[in-house]
């Protein structure tokens, strides 16, 4: 077995592949910042919104006018009361909810940040080893593209949910 196979498993899970469809357009717009010290990644207990109880990175939605590098900054500043330093751009993720939600959300990867985390009204930090993130406490999607994308990977996904339900997904990584 090698070490690639240990930290990116082959998911078997019999979900169907699903094409992007080309007229997809989104209603709403977020982010996700995924901070990474040494062999720990930095969560959230997510308490409120979309999600709420689930861990996740910190992130939410657009403010009219910002850009996602800006809104991803404000957004960890509002929920951890940090700010995170030297964010790139990791990937994207297209999600398609059976509800008429159609979500964007680009996904940050960072070194370093002010501050201490702090648990707010929105979310309680944790700090997770990348070999033991919880993904049985996360969105299915999850385990899909993150450990590729901590490991420096970039990607573009795009699933398909019924609820908390993923229907279909598509992933795909470049670098």
């Amino acid at each position: 077995m090698s070490p690639d196979s240990l930290l990116f498993p082959e998911i078997e899970d019999g979900l169907p592949e699903a094409a992007f469809p080309a007229e997809w357009k989104p209603n709403m717009i977020a982010n996700l910042v995924f901070l990474t010290e040494e062999e720990e990644v930095l969560l959230i207990h997510k308490k409120t919104g979309l999600g709420a109880g689930k861990i996740n990175g910190p992130g939410g939605k657009l403010e009219p006018g910002e850009t996602a590098i800006e809104a991803a900054v404000r957004e960890v500043q509002e929920e951890l009361e940090i700010t995170p330093h030297h964010l790139e751009e990791a990937g994207v993720l297209h999600f398609d909810f059976v509800d008429g939600l159609r979500l964007h959300c680009t996904v940050f990867r960072g070194t370093g940040f002010t501050g201490t985390p702090t648990e707010t009204r929105e979310a309680k930090p944790e700090w997770f080893r990348i070999d033991e993130i919880p993904f049985h406490r996360m969105w299915a999607d999850d385990r899909y593209w993150l450990p590729q994308m901590l490991a420096g990977q970039n990607f573009e996904a795009w699933f398909q949910f019924d609820g908390e339900t993923m229907l279909s997904r598509t992933v795909t990584f470049q670098g």
